[in-house]
């Protein structure tokens, strides 16, 4: 299927049956704090879920029509170790960095970036009034690519690909495969798989998932059950690992006024040691300290 092509959702594909899916190990609010210039934001996987959530580092959400919480932006600053993968809900941002990469994030939009070895980048509003709505996932690099070279890619809304169940569940896949349906980025070692889904009242949509990965769902619109229990809206839902289950299954209450809308990412657990300190991830703390040195002496793009 091409990824350059979906203006439109394709038409809807079969529906899927899971014999044993997965329920959830536990439920997370969030940390809300202030990153780049005050920006006011909410860190749902946080340091302390990073090995239980291997390969993905962090995730955070931001949301507001007040231009103060997020006018400052996040200025030039450093990353080494990992990939960073900006998706916009709502509003404009303009990504630069130091590899000589530049690229306008607006609605629907998504920008993966590899800091790989280093680089230096910034990412700030261009809109001063209005909702800017999205997030920031951060992807862990496997040990032999930590010093690989870095890589940029803008990925417009409409590059996405999307398709819709015979529930009416809408589908965006941003990485991954899910239903046949490939999605905008493929990554060989992580195997990362992202979907932005969007469920009617009283619809539900099934994902096969293999029992080795790492699963979150984070809800950002009403509410929604993974079979008895239910996620409230702005809410992580760490998936429990179980031996021979076969993927998950999302249900939006029918007593929602509104669609559901959750952010469904899963990927191939890593096993290796993490050192970060702040925008440096490495294996080791030796590393992190010679990233901290090649930052103060220039060395990161």
């Amino acid at each position: 299927m091409s990824t350059n092509s979906h203006a439109h959702p394709s038409p809807a594909v079969e529906p899927l049956s899971l014999s044993q899916p997965r329920g959830i190990d536990q439920i997370v609010a969030g940390v809300s704090t202030s990153d780049g210039d005050g920006v006011k934001l909410t860190r749902v996987l946080h340091q302390p879920l990073q090995q239980r959530l291997d390969p993905y580092l962090m995730l955070d959400a931001f949301s507001s029509d007040n231009p103060g919480d997020y006018i400052g932006g996040f200025p030039s600053h450093p990353h080494r170790g990992f990939e960073t993968v900006t998706y916009m809900i709502s509003g404009r941002m303009r990504h630069r960095d130091s590899a000589g990469h530049e690229g306008l994030l607006s609605n629907g939009g998504v920008q993966w970036m590899t800091a790989g070895r280093g680089l230096v980048h910034s990412e700030l509003p261009e809109q001063e009034e209005g909702l800017m709505e999205g997030f920031q996932l951060w992807l862990n690099l496997p040990a032999k690519d930590k010093m690989r070279e870095p890589w940029y890619r803008d990925i417009q809304s409409p590059e996405i690909p999307e398709f819709i169940t015979p529930a009416g569940a809408h589908v965006r896949v941003i990485a991954g495969v899910s239903h046949g349906v490939h999605g905008a980025v493929q990554r060989e070692h992580t195997e990362p798989l992202y979907l932005d889904i969007t469920l009617p009242p009283g619809a539900e949509f099934a994902q096969p998932l293999l029992d080795d990965r790492n699963a979150l769902v984070y809800v950002f619109r009403e509410s929604l059950y993974i079979g008895s229990a239910e996620i409230p809206t702005k809410r992580m839902a760490i998936l429990a690992n179980e031996p021979g289950s076969d993927g998950v299954v999302l249900r939006a209450p029918a007593s929602n006024h509104s669609p559901a809308r959750a952010l469904l990412i899963a990927g191939k657990p890593l096993h290796e040691p993490i050192a970060q300190y702040g925008p440096f991830v490495m294996n080791t703390r030796e590393q992190v300290t010679q990233a901290v040195h090649d930052f103060q002496n220039g060395k990161l793009g």
